[in-house]
């Protein structure tokens, strides 16, 4: 179901495939959410493809329900512990790790976009790149209660989750070979996340 399971010798049966694929892609975006140096999207989207060429019937529908999961899970657990970090004479390093991420002018778009629009704007920080974690920043330091931020957050992964599916499809459809169609979307979705960037850049 990831890259890795595409580039190396295909496994014998799907089924195998899946009891590794699943759980595999599940970990890695559970750990992207807590650690922010992971391509989560990318995985995502090399995901879909694969079960876009498989003959399970649910083989895409279990690829959005278990990123989605994770990384709702994952959410929620850096935003506790970012809430321990706050509550802390000394922080946190996951704290710590969401304010070095976070620089102060996209804070403060952040802050101001969560002033006028609610728990709403998380679901626009999860689809724009590197737009998570000023927002959650700004959650953190607006003392959203957990639960509250856990509401917003839900909709986002689920709208997160589709976005990336629906590139990885794009790229399965468009090739006959699954590896083929996972480098297609791997490139797709790291030129969506460095295309933000690109353009401050240039415009500056």
């Amino acid at each position: 179901m990831i890259v890795l399971s595409v580039a190396a010798t295909p496994l014998p049966y799907e089924s195998t495939q899946q009891a590794i694929g699943y759980p595999t892609l599940f970990l890695l975006v559970l750990a992207g959410a807590l650690l922010p140096v992971v391509p989560t999207g990318a995985l995502v989207s090399s995901a879909a493809v694969v079960a876009f060429h498989q003959t399970a019937p649910f083989a895409l529908l279990m690829v959005f329900v278990v990123a989605s999961v994770a990384a709702f899970l994952g959410d929620i657990a850096l935003y506790w512990l970012g809430r321990r970090g706050m509550g802390s004479k000394n922080g946190s390093r996951w704290l710590e790790a969401i304010r070095r991420r976070a620089p102060e002018d996209r804070l403060a778009q952040a802050q101001r976009k969560l002033d006028g629009h609610g728990v709403a704007v998380l679901v626009l920080s999860r689809l724009v790149p590197a737009g998570r974690l000023p927002v959650m920043l700004a959650c953190l330091l607006a003392e959203m209660p957990l639960r509250r931020f856990a509401r917003g957050n839900l909709p986002a992964c689920l709208a997160w989750a589709v976005t990336y599916q629906l590139i990885g499809i794009l790229g399965g459809s468009l090739f006959a070979e699954p590896w083929e169609g996972v480098l297609a979307a791997v490139l797709l979705t790291l030129l969506i996340s460095v295309a933000p960037s690109l353009w401050r850049r240039f415009v500056r």
